[in-house]
């Protein structure tokens, strides 16, 4: 038989194609929120088009804690505007352009902020499809911006959720004399946004108040933790460290814990959660206040803000939630955000703000999006069928098994029933490296 002759530049391509690392193969150069086909059953786009606005709210608060007086650490009375990226179900097709989002996030010093581009699906101020939504309040990690979380917002969007996550506009992360800021900041706008869209969308008939659930990452764990109903202690270091005792009047011994406090709540998802360790934001008893039903996810080599001391800890401490541990074994901190865009591939630094140095970061943020739609499903649209997808059969990801004897088509998702343990809606060969605890309101967590 004749043999094929490939011409020089051809084979020279193909080959530079093939040695280029994983990172620039990603899917992830598309939209984050589009995963690939060995994503989870529940990670695929919903069926509703997206659409997205911006949002300006004014907050009138004693104290705006970015204007602090450095000569004796008080802040100023002030009304403070927060702004607010909304994501919801909308009217759009195909003809209809989609939007891109710009942020930028502090480089490694002296360096400049680093800003870069991600891609989008949803259609700017588009027509929403519909309303009484449940809403879902999000809120960044230090220093990000919802715009390095569209894995997330725009997913869940396409699903029937109105999404909003907020712009907290943290000083900058190298500056740690700033670091008290983000522990009051936190958990009093996402109260304040959770209030404040309840009311002004529920009027739109965009949402219903009374099925919100909020979402945080890192910091914003502590914040979504915090606004989700755990008591913050007074005695605690993260107490200590914002000045003049500011943290107080919110805190076990204050009046005001109501202003630190999201009602008409029916989930929380902490990723990578701050808010343990040398902070004990909450000391050994303030998780017990949480009453609605939680998913912690983390990695158990997260060394930012501990795994042991943190997310595994709180799983033992929120008695009164049922709860879920869900764990990326090796994986670190950071699974919360989008793949790194291109922009924030050249710098260690840069990168590192996105990308784990073990899990390919769309497998993570596919999984992720599985098991939040799982749980929001399951509790904000009260939908039992979801359920399943939680409950797995195995604790551990590794001891699921698919009997050879009727494997189905190659791509089928996992039953998780009978002799198939492999999770429910993963694919054969495509749930290693995890483990999922669950306990119930009332009862400790199993060893």
């Amino acid at each position: 038989m004749q043999s094929i002759r490939f011409p020089a530049l051809a084979v020279a391509l193909l080959l530079a194609v093939l040695l280029l690392p994983a990172t620039s193969l990603r899917a992830a150069d598309g939209p984050p929120s589009r995963f690939g086909p060995d994503a989870p059953e529940l990670a695929r786009l919903g069926e509703a088009g997206v659409g997205v606005r911006t949002l300006h709210l004014v907050q009138h608060i004693p104290a705006n804690m970015l204007s602090v007086d450095s000569s004796h650490g008080a802040a100023p009375a002030r009304d403070r505007e927060l702004t607010v990226d909304l994501w919801y179900p909308a009217r759009a097709s195909i003809v209809d352009a989609p939007t891109s989002y710009t942020a930028s996030f502090p480089a490694e010093p002296p360096a400049p902020p680093a800003s870069f581009t991600v891609p989008g699906i949803a259609v700017r101020d588009a027509k929403p499809a519909g309303g009484n939504y449940p809403l879902v309040i999000v809120s960044h990690g230090y220093s990000n911006a919802p715009a390095a979380m569209t894995w997330l917002t725009e997913n869940l969007a396409s699903k029937g959720y109105v999404v909003a996550a907020i712009q907290h506009e943290d000083p900058a992360i190298t500056d740690a004399s700033q670091f008290f800021v983000p522990l009051l900041r936190r958990p009093l706008d996402i109260a304040f946004v959770a209030k404040s869209l309840q009311e002004s969308l529920a009027a739109e008939h965009l949402i219903d108040p009374t099925r919100t659930a909020l979402i945080g990452y890192s910091i914003g764990g502590y914040g979504v933790l915090t606004a989700g109903g755990a008591s913050l202690d007074a005695n605690g270091n993260a107490a200590k460290i914002v000045p003049n005792g500011q943290l107080l009047p919110y805190t076990t011994i204050g009046a005001r814990r109501e202003d630190v406090t999201v009602v008409n709540l029916r989930g929380i998802v902490a990723i990578s959660p701050a808010g343990g360790g040398a902070l004990s934001a909450w000391g050994q008893e303030g998780l017990r206040t949480i009453k609605a039903p939680l998913l912690l996810i983390a990695g158990n080599q997260d060394h930012t803000v501990d795994y042991q001391t943190g997310a595994r800890a709180f799983f033992e401490q929120a008695v009164n939630a049922h709860r879920y541990l869900l764990t990326f074994k090796e994986a670190g901190h950071s699974i919360g955000l989008n793949p790194a865009p291109e922009a924030m591939r050249h710098h260690l630094w840069d990168q590192d703000w996105f990308e784990d140095p073990v899990w390919n970061k769309e497998r993570v943020n596919a999984i992720n999006a599985h098991f939040i739609t799982a749980f929001l499903d399951l509790y904000l649209k009260d939908d039992p069928s979801r359920a399943a997808y939680l409950n797995v059969p195995v604790a551990d990801s590794d001891d699921g098994v698919w009997p050879t004897d009727d494997p189905g088509p190659y791509a089928a998702y996992s039953p998780g029933t009978g002799k198939i343990t492999v999770w429910k809606g993963f694919q054969r060969k495509h749930a290693q490296g995890m483990q999922l605890l669950e306990a119930q309101a009332g009862s400790p967590a199993s060893p």
